[in-house]
């Protein structure tokens, strides 16, 4: 009994220990210890996150792991890309395989109090959408009553097919996959009439297609999806520090900073924006356990917002995706940073 006291007295401790190993600024401390970011991402969709031939990670999301890298390590290569589906991409976070998650995930109510994930922000404002085959000749998906549908397990997709299904009074068949993998390759073997994630998700699909122009996505949008990093929830520093590094993307478009200007606007902008932004005055990145031209390099990475967007999912892509929602507030969108200062 005595040692079974004594063990557990031990477990106790070490459970403590483990507790106060959560306290701010430990994952900041572990990623620069280890040399290497661990980001959770897409298991594949193009445009977002996915890999090339040669093993290499390329996309939307992608850019803000390789900010983040960038600001902390100095090296935007420094990351290792841990591919995550709709079911394991919150426990890999939780449980510490990666050190923030950027995969096209809604920030929600439940996951941000119940699983405990702090989202840092919003970087793309999306809608979930459905996709027919243009053959099936629908037009709207208030015609899709008792179709068959293909449905990310784990995602908020699920709640809300069902939600705009009952509040139409229809009915509908799910058909659950795991992937967006598993969802085209169902959707291509007709396993299902139609396919709904967000729309751009749809986008990024059908662009993979050998012959997109035989699909169409309809044009009802039936939720709000808000799309953001995430972290985990109580290491607040960790969660700073990625926070601001999407911001300071966000800001460079609109004080004009690009990858191409931004050694010039280092030395010359008269901005006291710009100037605190690339750290010129002001270190703000001592705040954060960072120096001070962590946000330089963060967006000399990728590039500023904009180039970011227009590189991987933009309207010269083969995604083909409007600025719309996810413009600059400047410009009638809903994108804006906030102030550094």
């Amino acid at each position: 009994m005595k040692k079974s006291a004594f063990f557990g007295s031990v477990t106790a401790l070490a459970l403590a220990a483990s507790g106060a190993m959560a306290a701010e600024g430990d994952t900041l401390k572990e990623v620069k210890a280890r040399g290497v970011l661990n980001c959770g991402v897409n298991t594949g969709l193009v445009g977002f996150a996915a890999p090339d031939a040669n093993g290499n990670w390329t996309g939307f999301d992608v850019a803000v792991c390789k900010a983040v890298a960038a600001a902390v390590l100095g090296d935007a290569t420094k990351v290792k890309y841990v591919p995550t589906t709709g079911q394991t991409r919150f426990t890999a976070l939780s449980s510490g395989e990666i050190d923030m998650l950027s995969r096209n995930s809604t920030w929600t109510f439940q996951r941000d109090t119940d699983l405990k994930l702090d989202f840092v922000g919003v970087n793309y404002y999306d809608g979930q959408g459905f996709m027919v085959r243009k053959d099936l000749n629908v037009s709207s998906a208030k015609e899709l009553d008792g179709a068959t549908i293909c449905i990310q397990t784990g995602t908020t997709t699920e709640l809300n097919l069902a939600d705009y299904f009952k509040a139409n009074g229809m009915t509908y068949q799910p058909v659950n996959i795991d992937s967006n993998a598993e969802g085209e390759q169902q959707y291509m073997a007709g396993a299902c009439d139609a396919y709904t994630t967000d729309a751009s998700g749809l986008a990024a699909t059908r662009a993979a297609f050998a012959d997109p122009e035989n699909h169409i996505i309809l044009p009802e949008i039936i939720s709000k999806e808000p799309l953001g990093p995430a972290v985990r929830h109580g290491d607040n520093n960790w969660g700073d520090v990625v926070r601001w590094t999407l911001y300071a993307l966000i800001a460079a478009e609109e004080y004009g900073v690009t990858s191409a200007n931004i050694d010039e606007l280092a030395k010359s902008s008269q901005n006291p924006e710009v100037q605190r932004l690339l750290g010129t005055t002001d270190d703000l990145g001592t705040m954060m356990g960072l120096d001070a031209e962590w946000a330089k390099r963060a967006i000399k990475a990728g590039g500023n917002y904009g180039e970011i967007f227009a590189a991987t999912i933009g309207e010269q892509t083969p995604i083909g995706l409007a600025r719309g929602l996810n413009a600059q507030w400047t410009q009638g969108g809903l994108l804006y940073a906030i102030p550094f200062r």
